[in-house]
């Protein structure tokens, strides 16, 4: 990494100095020695103060209820506390800086330095951060849009936006999904300015940087590899986002240049609209999506009836109205939330999240030490939850797994096409996330709005709506909760195309197009053993590497999105 911590040790005064120095003149033994004893007494503190956050965390996400985000910050504070400890950290640095011998204890002791650096400016800082995003994430679960004075879930949403011809509903609707950012905005951008105070405190140039070099991951890395997806995409999306226009516009009955983000069907357009030959959800409209899901994973050698058993799969009030998985302990409490309704948007989630769940201390070896066992990187499990969720638009795969389809060409097809529209699509709106978030870390006292649609016209190709001036940035629930995240699902996609296209070469003996898994629990064996297996003992391109044979390129995902 180039960025070097000077500034950060300045601030951990002469106790930790005397601590540091001690230990840096140690032999390479005793130092590992102390390693194994720092590592003990992390797990024995802080895997339950782990734990309690993720549990609180659940029950909030859950039940949207005061007392249980009240919970859920208190345990994010008590392990923030723990992980701030200075002396512990001057500790975990001489080791870190000691470069043991033992490549596993090395690891671990990488792991952990990362985790605790972000932990080392004032609690009270930390509190304040906490309970800042704490409040926000609540306002996004107990928001629902509300049109003519009746609210809406987030599945009713999607379907008006996706089925509707009347271009005053559809806009009406896509305002109120968004008016969730005029709520936010205000404790956003506070949330901001404290994440960046935390960030220089630690000698960072801000908190983008920082997130990212926890991630183990460079800004400018990121930025030319996006700068390169940015070449490899511009020309086929545009011709692409031409012939979308002039389905749409013909769908409403208007020119293409009158089209608005609201014609989009997707309220940020960052899917694929539905405007192909066959109507995928007629499909899902009689399929048990979870009796599906258990057969499919079942049937790869990845059984997951005991994450289902755990999880909450339904709408409710109070709920959070997004997707996603977690794993509680380290092991084997894995639980997906869900909103399920009978469509293929719902059945590419859970195929997605129950991807998430396979890769986690499910199935990641007991072997392996607490500190790594979880994915190599988020990228990686996002990859292998994409490369999972595809399969929601083969009729191959539903025909396989014994459901019926009407007209499995035209679904086969229709499929194609989505998937080609979907990759192109969503690798413009990654550029938009990236983009955004590094510019407002860099500056959030400019016109983040005019920021946001800038970014929005130049890369997804939608235009604003005009005379709007609304914090429609402060819509997305990422910015608050998974900050400087967003990149990595695009170099998910990467990495799962990569991924799937060694599966069918090396495991399936087929084409990355004909390999649908189905029955094949040699591709279970495959994952446990070149993807799970390691955990978090190897770098996400080392792990790469391990399961394909090659660093993380570009060249599958291109493959993924030529023209069918």
């Amino acid at each position: 990494m180039r960025l070097r911590l000077g500034m950060a040790l300045l601030v951990l005064g002469s106790v930790c100095g005397g601590v540091m120095a001690t230990l840096e003149r140690a032999p390479q033994n005793d130092m590992a020695a102390r390693a194994r004893a720092f590592i003990a007494r992390h797990e024995a503190q802080v895997a339950p103060l782990e734990k309690a956050v993720a549990l609180a965390w659940w029950d909030a996400n859950v039940s949207g209820k005061d007392e249980d985000f009240k919970r859920k910050e208190e345990a994010q504070n008590k392990l923030d506390a723990a992980l701030s400890d200075r002396e512990r950290f001057a500790e975990l640095k001489a080791l870190h800086d000691a470069k043991l011998a033992d490549p596993l204890l090395r690891r671990q002791i990488e792991v952990l330095y990362v985790q605790y650096l972000e932990k080392q400016v004032e609690p009270d800082l930390l509190r304040q951060i906490t309970a800042k995003a704490n409040a926000i994430e609540k306002a996004f679960n107990v928001y629902r849009a509300k049109v003519d004075g009746k609210e809406m879930t987030d599945s009713e949403v999607r379907r008006v936006l996706k089925q509707s011809r009347d271009g005053q509903r559809r806009r009406q609707v896509w305002e109120a999904s968004k008016a969730v950012g005029a709520i936010v905005a205000k404790d956003l951008l506070e949330l901001v300015r404290l994440r960046n105070l935390a960030a220089r405190k630690l000698g960072f140039r801000d908190y983008h940087v920082m997130q990212l070099f926890l991630a183990e991951q460079d800004q400018q890395a990121i930025l030319a590899l996006f700068d390169e997806l940015d070449r490899l995409t511009r020309e086929p999306f545009a011709a692409l986002k031409h012939e979308l226009d002039a389905t749409l516009a013909k769908h409403y009955g208007i020119q293409p240049h009158d089209l608005r983000p609201w014609h989009y069907h997707d309220p940020f357009f960052q899917e694929a609209p539905a405007v192909y030959e066959a109507d995928l959800d007629a499909v899902y409209a009689k399929v048990d999506i979870l009796k599906l899901c258990r057969d499919f994973y079942a049937g790869i050698g990845l059984p997951i009836d005991d994450v289902l058993a755990r999880s909450d799969l339904y709408e409710k009030p109070g709920k959070s109205p997004h997707a996603f998985c977690t794993d509680i302990d380290r092991q084997g409490d894995v639980r997906v939330l869900a909103n399920i309704v009978p469509n293929e948007y719902w059945m590419a989630t859970m195929l997605h999240e129950l991807g998430h769940a396979v890769y986690s201390s499910k199935n990641i070896p007991a072997s392996v030490p607490y500190v790594l066992r979880t994915e190599a990187h988020t990228l990686t499990t996002e990859g292998v939850a994409m490369m999972f969720e595809k399969f929601s638009k083969s009729a191959d795969w539903l025909q396989a797994m014994g459901v019926t389809v009407p007209d499995p060409v035209a679904f086969n097809r229709t499929g194609r096409q989505l998937r080609r529209s979907q990759l192109l699509i969503f690798s413009r709106w990654c550029q938009v996330m990236l983009r955004f978030e590094k510019a407002m870390y860099e500056n959030p006292d400019q016109d983040l709005n005019k920021l946001w649609w800038d970014l929005v016209e130049r890369y997804q190709s939608v235009r604003r709506p005009e005379g709007r001036h609304a914090p429609d940035y402060a819509s997305k629930i990422h910015i608050v909760s998974a900050p400087a995240y967003y990149h990595n699902y695009m170099m998910g996609e990467m990495f799962a195309s990569q991924l799937h296209h060694t599966i069918a070469r090396q495991v399936l003996k087929t084409t990355p197009d004909k390999a649908i898994y189905v029955g094949h629990p040699e591709v279970g064996a495959f994952m446990k053993q070149r993807v799970f297996g390691p955990g978090r003992t190897l770098s996400w391109n080392e792990l790469t590497r391990f399961a394909t044979g090659e660093e993380l390129t570009s060249r599958a995902f291109a493959q993924d999105f030529a023209a069918p």
